[in-house]
């Protein structure tokens, strides 16, 4: 249940104040349903852990680690715990997410189920809309 672990919840809200530029970058591409018309939200605890982004909907965590993350064991028993849980964890390096923003919201997105009532793109989002003779 959401907010049933308070040291999570404390350390959420640490982490929501302090984001890394990575997750400064990829919050821009995921905030207001502007990818695909899904909610994301930020720094979600769910269980002992905090998801770097979540998309309760579509049950996705979406996670930009550094290089301590490198081979870590922990989050391979995190993963699994979370997968356990019904949720599908895409990992992201953060010189990926600084470098090649769009390849990684690409990926997001192939990584999301069609949604029932998408949102229209936004003015300068998406396909041009030039006229065409």
């Amino acid at each position: 249940m959401r907010g049933s672990n308070p040291p999570v919840t404390q350390r959420s809200r640490r982490f929501r104040r302090s984001p890394t530029d990575a997750e400064r970058r990829l919050w821009y591409q995921l905030r207001d349903r502007r990818l695909g018309g899904f909610k994301f939200v930020r720094q979600e605890p769910i269980g002992p852990y905090v998801a770097d982004f979540c998309c309760r909907e579509a049950k996705l965590i979406v996670e930009v680690d550094g290089s301590q993350h490198a081979n870590s064991k922990r989050d391979l028993v995190r993963d699994a715990w979370l997968a356990n849980e019904g949720y599908r964890v895409l990992r992201f390096w953060n010189v990926d997410v600084l470098q090649r923003p769009r390849d990684i919201g690409d990926a997001i997105i192939a990584a999301l189920p069609p949604h029932p009532n998408p949102l229209p793109a936004r003015r300068g989002e998406g396909d041009s809309a030039e006229a065409v003779d």
